[in-house]
């Protein structure tokens, strides 16, 4: 057997395996809970304007090959601050749940950083709509939506099983608003979604 240093060649290879983070392969999940901050487009309306608004968040993603993968994205409830453009005063609170399903692409699955991009397909639920100021004692509806989504993110790896996630996330988010029954038009929210999670692995 050849010997580097008085060291078996394989017990070196054994050594540089198990120091290798733990990489995904076919047939994984990675799971992924922490928060995120949801910031709407500033020119989303004409007379009113969304506000940012941090929640919740839970992700799973499976891997269909050893790159691609299928993530499903839910989160605690949003609730937004709904004010007018004119003085900033609030006028409304909305909250919002935004399922969306996405498919992965990652392009270093092996390694102690592991970067990906994903696009897919988001349906926002927006309920609970209450008006306040200016706006009291009248009835806001606001529209569910559907559109696409994008993401980008990485993997840190911390050891074998548990990583630190950071991603950044768009959502083409139109509703249509409606003021005791009157049209308003559409609101373009379209907000960017920046998330710090925690990445845990699972094989089963």
């Amino acid at each position: 057997m050849k010997i580097t240093h008085g060291i078996p060649v394989i017990f070196v290879g054994a050594l540089v395996l198990a120091s290798t983070p733990g990489s995904a392969a076919a047939g994984d999940w990675l799971i992924r809970a922490g928060v995120h901050q949801v910031d709407p487009k500033s020119n989303n309306h004409p007379v009113v304007s969304v506000d940012a608004a941090p929640s919740l968040t839970l992700s799973g993603s499976y891997f269909l090959t050893d790159h691609l993968a299928l993530e499903v994205l839910g989160a605690y409830p949003f609730t937004h601050d709904i004010k007018l453009r004119a003085d900033g005063s609030e006028v409304a609170k909305t909250t919002h749940l935004p399922p969306t399903v996405s498919l992965q692409y990652h392009f270093s699955p092996n390694g102690q950083f592991r970067p990906y991009v994903g696009a897919g397909l988001n349906y926002t639920i927006f309920y609970s709509e209450k008006t306040k100021g200016a706006l009291t004692g009248t009835k806001l509806s606001l529209d569910n939506s559907v559109g696409l989504s994008a993401e980008v993110g990485v993997d840190i790896a911390l050891n074998n099983d548990w990583a630190i996630n950071l991603n950044a996330r768009w959502f083409d988010i139109d509703t249509k608003a409606r003021l005791d029954g009157a049209d308003l038009g559409t609101v373009e929210v379209d907000p960017y979604a920046y998330g710090l999670m925690i990445t845990r692995k699972l094989r089963f």
